[in-house]
């Protein structure tokens, strides 16, 4: 049994359909809801972002992303033995998109479920997977992050329909005998649960309050930025880490100005902080493995450096994991 995890592949995908703040802005236009581009950059630093065709689903997209990082990884589908999927817009009520995902891949036996953390999903998920490992439960791993947010967004509302888009990032965790990740650290705090929701239901074939996303982005704003400096700080002491020690920030993509934020409360360079909010949008729990697969093939992240991930979202929930790649 290896002690440890590691990241060994990543990959991502983001659906065809690119629609840029001007194109989003033509449609809203045309139902009567008034943004722009200069609206949107100045408060979210959201440039566009990609929505998915409506036959795919969120484990079509789950799947593309786990292929590339397999690939990568130099892994078979045969040699996963456990997938994970963090998301909040599954295909269907049941079962999991990692039970679909895992069929669509050629896989049959191992352990697939879903995580609901929402925004905090593949923290959660990689936390689990690294545990899993470190008990001799499974040795290969697909931690993966899909979402197709554009199913829940309501279009009249421009303070949240400008901000989400759809997409899917993965990555093969493994046992190693060298350390991979270093600590963990995930919070949960249900009494926020009004601030960022979908307070809806299926009942009697029927939808039961709300099915789209409702948000109070001061409280959400305000809350991100402190209980992300503190989880942050507290996995770095579980490592025995200091700031200095981080070589890449990379936050869940909803804001930039959180990211940043974030980013200089731990004394770090924005130089040091992974972005990709401003092309993909928020996509939820697929942000952080898409930022990541983002870097890592531009050749901005390199092997061997340490990185810190941290995602925070509906809940409310928060969390990080500090690793060496």
């Amino acid at each position: 049994m290896s002690p440890y995890s590691r990241i060994t592949g990543t990959g991502s995908y983001l659906p065809p359909r690119r629609l840029s703040n001007a194109d989003l802005a033509a449609e809203l236009a045309t139902q009567g809801v008034e943004t722009s581009d200069e609206w949107i950059v100045e408060r979210t630093g959201i440039r566009a972002r990609h929505f998915a065709a409506p036959e795919v689903c969120t484990s079509d997209l789950g799947a593309a992303a786990a292929r590339k990082a397999m690939e990568a990884a130099g892994v078979l589908p045969s040699e996963i033995d456990l997938i994970i999927v963090a998301t909040s817009t599954p295909d269907m009520v049941f079962p999991s998109a990692a039970c679909i995902l895992q069929h669509k891949l050629g896989i049959a036996g191992c352990a697939a479920f879903d995580v609901q953390a929402v925004c905090s999903g593949f923290v959660y998920a990689l936390t689990v997977a690294d545990a899993l490992i470190k008990t001799g439960s499974a040795t290969k791993a697909l931690v993966i992050g899909a979402e197709v947010f554009s199913r829940i967004l309501d279009f009249k509302d421009r303070t949240t329909c400008v901000l989400f888009g759809d997409g899917a990032g993965a990555v093969v965790l493994e046992a190693s005998e060298t350390p991979g990740i270093l600590a963990t650290d995930l919070h949960a705090d249900g009494k926020y649960v009004g601030i960022l929701c979908v307070p809806g239901t299926v009942s009697g074939g029927q939808v039961l309050g709300d099915p789209l996303l409702k948000m109070d982005g001061q409280a959400v704003f305000k809350l991100a930025v402190g209980v992300l400096e503190d989880a942050a700080r507290a996995t770095l002491a579980k490592a025995g880490k200091t700031d200095a020690d981080i070589d890449w920030l990379i936050p869940h993509q909803a804001n930039i100005r959180i990211m940043q934020s974030t980013a200089k409360k731990l004394k770090l360079p924005l130089s040091k902080l992974i972005v990709t909010v401003d092309q993909h949008g928020n996509t939820s729990a697929a942000s952080i493995p898409l930022a990541l697969d983002t870097a890592v093939r531009n050749g901005t992240i390199q092997k061997g450096d340490t990185l810190m991930l941290e995602g925070v979202g509906g809940g409310f929930t928060w969390g990080a994991v500090l690793l060496n790649l």
